[in-house]
């Protein structure tokens, strides 16, 4: 635990010892009840001190663990990408937010218990919960900005610390902490802590409301064709949709509810439509730029999501091609820039091959065309992603040259961002989209060029990633989370 001075006298939960389980949901309730106790202890002494002024205690609470132990490899059906360890040796997580997590946790544990045969042991971690987590819960409480309050925060409490919030079990460099325990999931409390943070404050919507199958989009259009979609969605008692949520955690459950306008829109506006258990479809309208994109994915990717796709708009380049065409990519040129440090250009990004035939198959629903008709209207191929919108504005002999040479056959500027994360994160993911310019050819995107056949491809297109996704949601959850994303030695939870 990290050290104090010896004159500040430290108020703790009590400590209960460890409580060993032979059950995933019993396990599971357990850590709900070391959570709780935890933000409660912690909210109790916060609102004390604002009220009181500083108490010359120190408060610290700190978040549950999950540790399991084998002695021996086991012998696990080869086809499942996540549920076992490696080999012997100690593993422990962190965990946050036992409640909203509560299915997805009891899923993980019943894979090991089954796998392995071990025993789940849960008890505190030595991990302090910052406090402007454990109040993050209780929306009457927020904590002030330093020297708001007249004491000094961090003399009193736990505030978040970058040595535990970051990524780096993701991108492969933590296989053991100093006792030699192996990390058990991708990723810590804090570091969960810190996205659901982050995700309430750019969509406006809470973290709970995501649903397990995520939409990318860079076009306001589909908003409100997704909206529309809801609403037929909840007219419809056989669909299985139960609410649809919007902006500012407004949630309907008829079809011709009212949403109120919010005064102030969120930087990445999200919708929700929702089923049970998450089997539902989120929105995000992530706007333009891989740096929104990589935002986005960095932080929804602690919820495990089972897939996202990109459904944007990019610019045709080659001269075949129609405005309104489909792009499917099976393929990434990564000129965005924003995720070198992270996963270096060198690594590839495969396609998916669950991601590619829901997409096509969707494609050819909506369009009522199949086979090799199917070229009319979509093109499989390399996408590249750039960093600059007005790329056509530079001296296009070296651009033009590249990217004829890499075969790509649409450019925008999230797609292999999104893709990239996904690989990252061991996230399921895939693009289609639809080409609203060709620059290359003199049809640039300006007002009156749309089509009438533009303008049909545009509406359908929304749903085919909707009909997409319904499609993955009826996947085995086994079969859709790729070996193909997970590397040599990986944490047992997805």
């Amino acid at each position: 635990m990290t050290s104090l001075p010896e004159q500040l006298r430290v108020e703790s939960p009590k400590d209960h010892g460890s409580f060993v389980f032979t059950e995933a949901e019993a396990a599971v309730e357990r850590l709900c009840s070391l959570y709780d106790e935890a933000t409660e202890f912690l909210r109790d002494h916060f609102q004390a001190a604002l009220q009181e002024g500083y108490p010359g205690v120190r408060y610290r609470a700190f978040y549950p663990e999950i540790r399991i132990t084998t002695s021996t490899f086991a012998k696990v059906d080869s086809r499942l990408s996540f549920g076992h360890v490696s080999g012997p040796g100690s593993y422990t997580t962190t965990v946050t937010r036992p409640d909203m997590f509560c299915r997805y946790l009891t899923q993980q544990l019943e894979l090991l218990i089954t796998n392995h045969g071990v025993r789940i042991e849960i008890g505190w971690s030595d991990t302090p919960m910052p406090v402007h987590f454990a109040v993050a819960r209780y929306p009457d409480l927020s904590v002030p900005q330093e020297g708001a309050a007249d004491f000094i925060l961090r003399d009193v409490f736990d505030v978040p610390d970058l040595a535990t919030t970051n990524d780096d079990i993701v991108n492969g460099l933590v296989s053991a902490d100093e006792d030699g325990d192996k990390p058990l999931a991708l990723f810590t409390a804090q570091r969960v802590d810190y996205s659901l943070a982050r995700l309430a404050h750019y969509t406006a919507t809470g973290p709970e409301h995501f649903q397990n199958h995520v939409l990318f989009t860079n076009y306001q259009f589909y908003v409100s064709e997704f909206e529309a979609f809801a609403r037929a969605m909840l007219a419809d008692p056989e669909s299985g949709y139960t609410s649809f949520v919007s902006t500012g955690n407004i949630e309907i459950t008829e079809a011709d509810a009212a949403i109120p306008s919010v005064s102030k829109m969120p930087q990445m506006p999200t919708y929700h439509l929702k089923k049970e258990n998450g089997a539902g479809i989120t929105l995000v309208n992530i706007g333009v730029g891989p740096s929104n994109a990589k935002t986005a994915t960095d932080h929804i990717a602690v919820l495990r999501p089972h897939a996202w796709i990109m459904v944007g708009h990019c610019a045709g380049l080659r001269n075949s091609q129609n405005l309104g065409d489909f792009v499917l990519a099976h393929a990434y040129l990564r000129e965005d820039k924003v995720l070198d440090d992270d996963l270096p250009v060198w690594v590839p990004v495969p396609a998916l091959a669950e991601i590619q035939i829901a997409l096509e198959n969707a494609v050819a629903d909506e369009t009522k065309l199949e086979g090799y008709d199917l070229k009319r209207v979509m093109r499989t191929g390399t996408v590249a992603s750039v960093d600059n919108r007005n790329w056509e504005l530079r001296d296009q002999e070296g651009p033009v040259q590249r990217l004829s040479q890499s075969r790509a056959i649409a450019l925008d500027m999230e797609s292999a961002t999104i893709a990239a994360n996904g690989f990252r994160f061991r996230v399921p993911y895939g693009t289609l989209l639809c080409v609203s310019d060709k620059p290359l050819h003199g049809e640039l995107k300006l007002p009156g060029m749309a089509s009438d056949f533009y303008k049909t491809q545009v509406a359908r297109h929304l749903m085919i990633g909707i009909r997409a996704m319904e499609q993955l949601s009826r996947m085995p959850l086994e079969r859709i989370h790729s070996r193909k994303l997970r590397s040599f030695e990986e944490t047992a939870f997805l």
